[in-house]
Formats: structure tokens, C-alpha cells, sequence
């Protein structure tokens, strides 16, 4: 498989960081990826990382403003794309179709080629104008995925709340994660961590 995994400027890096260590320890997945500047600068802020230490995470990696790359062109064939974490800039970008970047430009890709586009939008609260954009993306064929925390596996650890929703993500894209907690019927339990 090959996944784009693109990281804007919104707050919770961590998504897309824990996005790239869990495809690459899944293997079999070809990492595509881009940042954009805000993006490495939130990275830096929340986590003390830099570009570098996520870029040694994928197969490749291309900068920001190269929209004539590969990623660029619906005949380099990917099998997804995702945005982690989303800004509410690079959605309404992406549904607006303003492709003056590449991690716009390559969701554009991702939509016009029919492959899922799964973004995972940090913003709250919504207002109007971010549920209408939602609305025009998801009509577009966009899957929204704002990671929003479920609590019946038990969490322990801040951790545990990022990797639930990024597990969902992987099942979006047809990558899941074997150690993903899954619901079982009350009373019968959840895999033990």
C-alpha cells in the first residue's frame, strides 16, 4: 500500500506522529509525506520534534511548496491520503479546491481520483461555516474524522486517547493496527492492553 500522511498546523501533532510510527511498524505500507511550515512549527511546540525526526519515520518526503511532485499527478497511484491533524486552513483549502500547496493539491489528487481522504480536523467548537465546509467535503467523497476520544477501552494514559482515534483512521484507510482495542459486547470485555 502507499499512504499520504500530510500534518498542518492545528494543534495535536501528536496524530500524525502516531499515524507514521504505527504505519511504519504495521509494514507493507509505502509512507508518503508532507508538513506543512505551520505544521513542523506545532510539532516542535507540542512535542520538541522536529520535520527531521518524522521524515526518518516515511519513505519519502517532499516539501511543502512542490506542487509539480509525484503526489501532485492522479497517475502516481496511492491508496489514501490522510491529514493529521486537519486545520480548518487546510480544509476549507481542500474544499474549496485552492491548490497552492502540495498537501492541498495532493487531498485534491486523492479526491478527483476517487481514493480516500480522511481528515482529521482539530477544531472546537464548529461553527456554521466549518459544518457547511464538512458537509461540501464529505458530499466531495471526503471522510471527516475529528479525533474525538472514546472512553470503553479504558484508558489510562493520554496515549491511549491519540491511538484510538488514529486506529480508527487506519481502518478508514485499510491499514488497521494489530493492537488496536476493539469493542466487544458488554459484560464479555476488551482485549486486555
Amino acid at each position: 500500500m502507499k499512504i499520504v500522511v500530510a500534518i498542518t498546523g492545528a494543534s495535536g501533532s501528536i496524530y500524525g506522529l502516531r499515524m507514521l510510527q504505527k504505519l511504519r511498524l504495521r509494514g507493507g505500507v509505502e509512507i508518503h509525506l508532507v508538513m506543512s511550515r505551520s505544521g513542523e512549527r506545532t510539532l516542535h511546540i507540542e512535542t520538541g520534534m522536529r520535520a527531521a525526526d518524522l521524515k526518518a519515520l516515511a519513505d519519502f518526503h517532499y516539501p511543502f511548496e512542490d506542487i509539480g511532485c509525484r503526489l501532485a499527478s492522479g497517475s502516481f497511484l496511492t491508496d489514501g491520503m490522510v491529514v493529521a491533524p486537519c486545520s480548518i486552513h487546510t480544509m476549507s483549502a481542500i474544499a474549496a479546491g485552492i491548490s497552492d500547496n502540495l498537501v492541498v493539491r495532493a487531498a485534491d489528487v486523492t479526491l478527483k481520483e476517487r481514493r480516500r481522504l480522511v481528515l482529521m480536523v482539530r477544531e472546537t467548537p464548529f461553527h456554521l461555516g466549518h459544518l457547511r465546509t464538512m458537509v461540501a467535503l464529505s458530499e466531495m467523497g471526503a471522510i471527516l474524522a475529528p479525533p474525538i476520544p472514546a472512553f470503553y477501552h479504558q484508558p489510562k494514559e493520554i496515549l491511549d486517547l491519540v491511538d484510538h482515534s488514529v486506529d480508527r483512521v487506519l481502518d478508514l484507510l485499510g491499514c488497521p493496527s494489530a493492537d488496536a482495542k476493539r469493542w466487544d459486547a458488554p459484560g464479555r470485555g476488551i482485549p486486555p492492553a
